[in-house]
């Protein structure tokens, strides 16, 4: 079966072209291209394009998180990330700054869901599988770089 540039085998093998893939504006200057979602394990996996400026609101993670970047530079909390880096970002890591000054790209594979907090640090919502489900359905609006 073949789905806006997502290709699925009755197995579960996938293949993800990224450019026959429409991009999921999820505000702040932030584009996602969703390559794979599961709901029974709430693991996802994202291609992601920041725009020179494009900032992460204030985060934890509340399940692992990995990224490899392939374009631009990531900065935050942990240090720079540029093109080649790959990172690893543990249980309940939470990133205040994250952000990037050129246009940066990057496969983004994450586990469980991600505690969006507002300027006071009071909880704002929590990103998971299922909102972002949502989000490619258009029935939810997301924007990850409010603050």
């Amino acid at each position: 079966m073949v789905t806006e540039g997502i290709r699925t085998t009755p197995e579960g093998d996938l293949l993800a072209d990224i450019h026959a893939m429409d991009w999921l504006d999820v505000g702040g200057g932030t584009k996602f291209k969703v390559l794979r979602l599961c709901e029974h394990t709430g693991q996802w996996a994202l291609y992601v394009n920041m725009a020179p400026g494009a900032r992460f609101q204030a985060h934890r993670h509340e399940g692992t998180g990995q990224f490899f970047v392939t374009k631009g530079e990531l900065i935050y909390d942990a240090g720079t990330a540029g093109p080649g880096t790959y990172g690893f970002e543990p249980i309940f890591a939470v990133h205040v700054d994250a952000h990037c000054k050129v246009e940066t790209e990057m496969l983004f594979l994450g586990e469980g869901a991600v505690t969006y907090f507002d300027q006071d640090g009071n909880v704002d919502y929590v990103f998971n599988v299922q909102m972002l489900k949502a989000a490619m359905s258009g029935g939810q609006q997301l924007d990850i770089g409010q603050s």
